[in-house]
């Protein structure tokens, strides 16, 4: 055998399968308005904790940062972890959860959310592993089934994630790619943190653009950006910025309480990422 194709087909072993945005999809005017109709549905029935007794907020917040840092060091599709970050609080919004098993939850909602939207999805041997083996295999497979039966098998929810190309293919700012990026970082911080998980995916996603718009596009004014978000999703200009304003606190929070990371030796390259979605890198 040719040694190229020997080459050829290691990098294609190698090389993860990812879907590119449908143009078609983008183009019909149908596809936004299902979204903005449908997203409702899958929004937290109950605040997290107005039925939890035992979990308190600051410990969903680590255990959904834990979520992120795994699905990061995974590589896993951008929409992995939103997913599973709504999985979280919806059921903890119909099943009371003790401390000692929110950890085992939130494994089994990223187990559950790679197999809907990974190409090869996380194993549950994987996630044990990262659990430092606090959890056994058993019983992410038995929790898997209460998980399910407490969403009621709906699992293909509208996240944030969802609305970016839709939004992006209207707005057509200039650097694309760069915003996305951004926008999605942005994404990920909203979903480890509970209180915006009762916010609609479109009012989240486009706050997240104009926050990446705002940093990025420095000549769109504020005004223009929030009036076309609003003629693209229907969501009023001054509901808007008063989400990205929360969205331009969180990051400022995060960086404060990460700046002393900076001074600390980088991770050596075969160590996973410490702060998984690398917001510390955008000029803010």
């Amino acid at each position: 055998m040719d040694i190229d194709c020997v080459e050829l087909m290691c990098m294609e072993a190698e090389e993860e399968r990812r879907a590119f945005p449908d143009p078609v999809l983008l183009k019909d005017e149908r596809v936004m308005e299902r979204l903005l109709k449908s997203e409702d549905r899958y929004l937290p029935s109950h605040p997290p904790f107005q039925f939890q007794k035992d979990v308190k907020p600051y410990m969903l917040k680590i255990v959904l940062s834990w979520m992120l840092e795994v699905s990061e060091e995974q590589k896993c599709e951008d929409d992995v972890f939103p997913l599973a970050s709504n999985y979280m609080c919806r059921v903890l919004a119909v099943m009371q959860v003790p401390r000692r098993q929110l950890q085992l939850v939130g494994a089994v909602c990223l187990f559950i959310a790679s197999k809907l939207k990974e190409t090869t999805p996380l194993s549950a041997e994987k996630l044990v592993m990262y659990t430092d083996y606090s959890v056994q295999l058993a019983e992410i497979t038995e929790m898997e089934m209460v998980v399910l039966f407490r969403l009621k098998w709906d699992l293909s929810a509208i996240t944030p994630n969802d609305f970016l190309d839709q939004i992006l293919d209207r707005l057509k700012p200039g650097d694309l790619k760069r915003i996305k990026r951004y926008a999605q970082t942005y994404i990920a911080l909203c979903s480890t943190e509970f209180k915006f998980a009762s916010m609609p995916p479109s009012l989240v996603s486009s706050a997240s653009l104009a926050t990446a718009l705002r940093a990025i596009e420095t000549e769109w004014s504020a005004e223009a950006v929030f009036a076309r978000l609003q003629s693209i999703t229907g969501i009023e200009a001054d509901c808007l910025r008063h989400h990205q304003e929360q969205i331009e606190a969180e990051v400022v929070q995060f960086l404060t309480f990460n700046s002393s990371d900076k001074s600390s030796p980088p991770p050596k390259s075969d160590e996973g990422p410490t702060t998984p979605t690398d917001i510390r890198d955008i000029v803010y």
